[in-house]
């Protein structure tokens, strides 16, 4: 596996950490390709029953790298991120993330595809889609509305305001908080629970409570017309220049 996905295997549950701590985790062509062969290698594996997600160093993950985001805007049919985002709506065993510092982007709305979601109380989690002229990504626009009501939806995709990982739990979005030190411990926790389960009936009950992934997988496709449209625009474009040049 790529240098910048890094993982391992404990009782039953897979680790993939984002590894490119230099650049905040921020996500590459690399970066997504590794991830999905990582998923569906697990998906086939009866031996991994649940996967945990965590940043190296201090944060999670600040979403696209920027340098790909720009071949994307040229290339869009060869950038990864929707056939990431479509594999994790579609997998079937438990995910739980342990996050820290960043999750913007994309680390903030993988995280409603995640069964247990740890987090510092100071993380912070930013979708600024609308900012850059664009739409939300990974089904975020069905659930994040689903998970934290149209007011609070609005707040944060809408107007675009950063909540932290204390917000997330009062939300619903985090099950606990922990300290940096402790958070990806905690998450390996619970996985190792979750993999001692009866698999069958694990399985059956998260597919029972989740529902038929079709909608969501629907969602991500519409989004994803919709956001290779607005690259087109001139608006969209003169944006995400003004972003490029500042920099993160």
């Amino acid at each position: 596996m790529s240098e910048k996905v890094l993982n391992a295997r404990s009782e039953g549950a897979l680790w993939l950490a984002f590894n490119r701590p230099e650049k905040k985790n921020a996500l590459d062509r690399e970066s997504y390709l590794a991830l999905i062969r990582a998923l569906d290698e697990a998906r086939r594996d009866a031996a991994v029953r649940a996967v945990v997600f965590s940043g190296i160093g201090a944060d999670f993950t600040a979403g696209n790298d920027l340098g790909d985001f720009r071949d994307f805007m040229e290339k869009p049919e060869d950038f990864p991120a929707l056939a990431f985002v479509r594999t994790l709506a579609a997998f079937e065993k438990p995910m739980v993330a342990a996050v820290t510092g960043d999750a913007i982007g994309v680390g903030a709305t993988m995280l409603f595809h995640c069964d247990l979601v740890y987090a510092t109380p100071q993380a912070r989690l930013r979708m600024p889609f609308i900012d850059l002229g664009l739409v939300p990504e990974a089904g975020a626009s069905l659930l994040v509305p689903r998970r934290f009501g149209m007011a609070r939806a609005s707040q944060y995709l809408l107007a675009g305001e950063d909540f932290s990982g204390e917000d997330a739990f009062r939300l619903g979005l985090v099950n606990a908080l922990a300290e940096p030190e402790a958070v990806l411990e905690t998450a390996m926790a619970a996985a190792k629970k979750l993999a001692q389960k009866p698999p069958a009936a694990l399985l059956a009950a998260r597919r029972l409570m989740r529902g038929d992934p079709a909608e969501i997988l629907a969602r991500i496709d519409e989004e994803a017309a919709l956001f290779a449209q607005a690259l087109a625009s001139p608006t969209t474009r003169e944006r995400l220049s003004a972003f490029f040049a500042r920099g993160r």
